[in-house]
């Protein structure tokens, strides 16, 4: 029996709500718009229009995969991140707006020494060598080599198939000259016997939820979102840990690290940034929710690391 489009809305903004989707009214449309090509402008133009049942019948399979919780994403394979569509799948976290800030955090201190208004005391330089650490589908990376020419970036993460998907990516959005991609667990790659590899900029977005938390989390995450890309150990600072041990071995002079963090994790980065004596100008950012979201920190020169041993001896 066929349906037309506005009968359809109406049946899969049901289920989606009698599944607790939260955003039932939405997402039915989206799925709807997904199907047919073509953007929620032009739905209206839709509504009357009469599906013949191969059509109804592929709705209402997508209709069933999102009543299950799988995100939207995972079934479009798309979002949109600082204004590019990115694709992601079942192999890499979906990205959130709270990066973005980060993302724009960067891009001002690239383009013009400043942060939040405040400078950045650090060299401008006329290009950047940038390390997206654990990159995922490679969103930061990516946008930072789309969004500013002076940016070479690398994307690093123990995934292969996330660095498969952060590869489509960069190819699709025109910046695969400017991205490379390594695999390998957090800076291990970059550290060697003879030679570190050194960054202007090392920017991460690491798994930092406590492993007792994962199971309460959303079902559209704890069931369908990578659990590895989630869980930052028993107290979420795992992965925040070998970084702050390594990241100086692998900063240039000047350089500086950004981290986006969980918004109860404030005080214990920032503590392990300052025990580490190897990090100054410490800063904590907030997202646009108000909440803390992103430490940014600078590698301390070797006076300064220095001074700030033997303040910890006395």
């Amino acid at each position: 029996m066929s349906l037309s489009v506005k009968e359809i809305l109406n049946i899969g903004k049901r289920q989606l709500e009698e599944s607790g989707i939260a955003d039932a009214a939405i997402d039915c449309k989206l799925l709807y718009c997904y199907l047919m090509h073509v953007s929620t402008a032009q739905l209206i133009l839709e509504y009357q229009k009469v599906l013949p049942d191969s059509l109804c019948d592929e709705y209402f399979h997508l209709l069933d995969r999102r009543s299950t919780g799988e995100p939207l994403q995972y079934i479009t394979g798309s979002q949109e991140f600082m204004g590019l569509d990115f694709m992601v799948n079942e192999h890499v976290l979906i990205p959130r707006q709270d990066t973005e800030t980060m993302v724009e955090d960067v891009l001002s201190v690239m383009g013009e020494n400043r942060l939040r208004n405040e400078t950045v005391p650090i060299k401008k330089k006329k290009s950047y060598d940038v390390l997206d650490l654990c990159c995922g589908s490679g969103a930061i990376g990516i946008s930072l080599a789309c969004l500013c020419p002076q940016a070479k970036v690398t994307c690093s993460d123990i995934s292969r198939d996330a660095l498969d998907v952060a590869r489509n990516n960069a190819e699709k959005l025109g910046a695969a000259k400017r991205v490379d991609f390594v695999c390998g667990n957090l800076l291990l790659p970059f550290k060697g016997r003879l030679k570190n590899r050194k960054f202007d900029l090392i920017v991460s977005n690491p798994p930092y939820i406590k492993t007792s938390v994962i199971p309460t989390l959303q079902r559209e995450v704890r069931e369908h979102e990578p659990v590895s890309a989630l869980d930052g150990g028993a107290d979420g600072l795992d992965f925040y840990r070998g970084i702050v041990q390594d990241a100086p071995d692998c900063l240039k002079k000047e350089g500086v690290l950004f981290l986006e963090i969980g918004f109860d994790q404030r005080e214990d980065v920032v503590e392990l940034l300052e025990k580490s004596s190897r990090f100054c100008e410490i800063r904590c950012l907030a997202d646009l929710a108000g909440k803390d979201r992103i430490v940014m920190a600078i590698k301390a020169g070797k006076n300064k690391e220095k001074e700030k041993k033997e303040k910890k001896e006395k």
